[in-house]
């Protein structure tokens, strides 16, 4: 394949902003050349968890797809330290407001214009992902695996790589047989979004996660509670599988917080926390044929020290060696916004950017719509 410096732009289910990577790709390689990251201003990050609720009629979400591409545009240009290195390409995911994705009326939506990136940058822009898998029968995630693959993949080893951003999803690369590893992705539930709402609630807005898990670490997580909400169906439920807010949003921690209402507020995000781990290795135990002997953590919440150590007390007992992608020379922030730069540059080269086995599509499928100048 042709070689790319292209551009991949993420921004998660946590809502807090955007991440922007700058990927050299070619067909043998790929290396992260510059990464940033943009804090949404106030007034659009509420705007966009309204949007997450269903709260918004229809122009004011026709309002906020364009507000959020001209966010994106604004922030796309690399910092001082990159310039020179102007992408060729650039990959948009968009922020998801809702993903549906029964057999039977799947949908997906995913805001933010692209055309103001194309303004911007003068490149072609590749977007909206999801829908191509979806039609073709997919649940349209998870759609890191093949950079999780390329990447993280080791011969003789069985690696996950498990993302912990508003969901957590997980990639199971078990390469001790065969010359390519057997892989299986699912989404396992919720990973920083039931934490991020809390700290919303609990500090009336002035605080939209809890910095380095600090409140968590405060508090005792409510046993009896844990139990209960690990009951849920969705984590018995077989890949292929995904979820969202719709699951794990603000429905369910409306439910939680009832739950909650006696326990201290470091208890309430403790016990959240715990939650996220605890469903994790849940589905690992499920739906995985063993458990790894490497676990990567990315995203957001790689960077809850008490999110990771909740974690990795759950492996502690099989020798799982739990660490993040940073100590792989990966900063957890980059693996997203990475994988949708390697998804446009597939999309570019006329190739699938799905693994049907791990989707649920009945075929592998070109992913993305292509924007031009």
């Amino acid at each position: 394949m042709k070689e790319r410096l292209v551009l991949g732009i993420m921004s998660g289910t946590s809502l807090d902003g955007v991440d922007y990577a700058l990927c050299r790709i070619d067909g043998a390689g790929l290396a992260l050349r510059a990464l940033w990251s943009a804090r949404f201003p106030a007034a659009l990050r509420e705007t966009l968890h309204a949007a997450a609720r269903g709260d918004l009629q229809s122009h004011q979400l026709a309002q906020a797809h364009h507000d959020l591409g001209r966010f994106y545009a604004r922030h796309a240009l690399p910092p001082k330290t990159a310039r020179g290195q102007a992408p060729e390409l650039a990959g948009l995911h968009g922020q998801t407001v809702f993903h549906n994705p029964s057999r039977r009326q799947p949908a997906t939506l995913q805001l933010g214009e692209p055309a103001y990136l194309v303004e911007r940058l003068r490149v072609p822009v590749v977007s909206n992902f999801r829908a191509a898998d979806m039609a073709a029968g997919g649940q349209g995630a998870p759609l890191a695996t093949l950079f999780h693959q390329r990447v993280f993949a080791r011969r003789g080893q069985h690696v996950c790589v498990n993302n912990l951003g508003g969901i957590s999803n997980v990639t199971s690369l078990d390469a001790r047989q065969g010359l390519r590893p057997a892989v299986l992705a699912f989404d396992t539930g919720p990973a920083c979004v039931l934490i991020d709402l809390a700290m919303r609630a609990l500090s009336r807005g002035k605080l939209a996660m809890d910095p380095n898990g600090a409140w968590a670490a405060r508090g005792r997580p409510c046993e009896p509670l844990l139990r209960r909400w690990l009951q849920h169906d969705y984590f018995r439920q077989r890949p292929p599988k995904s979820t969202g807010r719709e699951l794990f949003g603000e429905p369910f921690f409306k439910t939680a917080m009832r739950d909650m209402r006696r326990l201290a507020p470091p208890d309430k995000v403790a016990s959240l926390t715990e939650f996220t781990a605890r469903s994790l290795a849940l589905n690992y135990r499920l739906h995985l044929p063993s458990p790894p002997s490497r676990l990567i953590l990315t995203g957001g919440g790689a960077a809850n020290s008490a999110l990771v150590q909740a974690i990795a007390r759950q492996f502690a007992d099989g020798g799982v060696e739990v660490l993040t992608s940073d100590a792989l020379g990966w900063p957890v922030q980059a693996i997203e916004p990475a994988a949708f730069a390697l998804l446009a540059h597939l999309r570019m080269a006329g190739r699938p950017g799905n693994l049907p086995h791990t989707t649920g599509a009945r075929r592998s499928a070109l992913l993305g719509a292509e924007s031009r100048y």
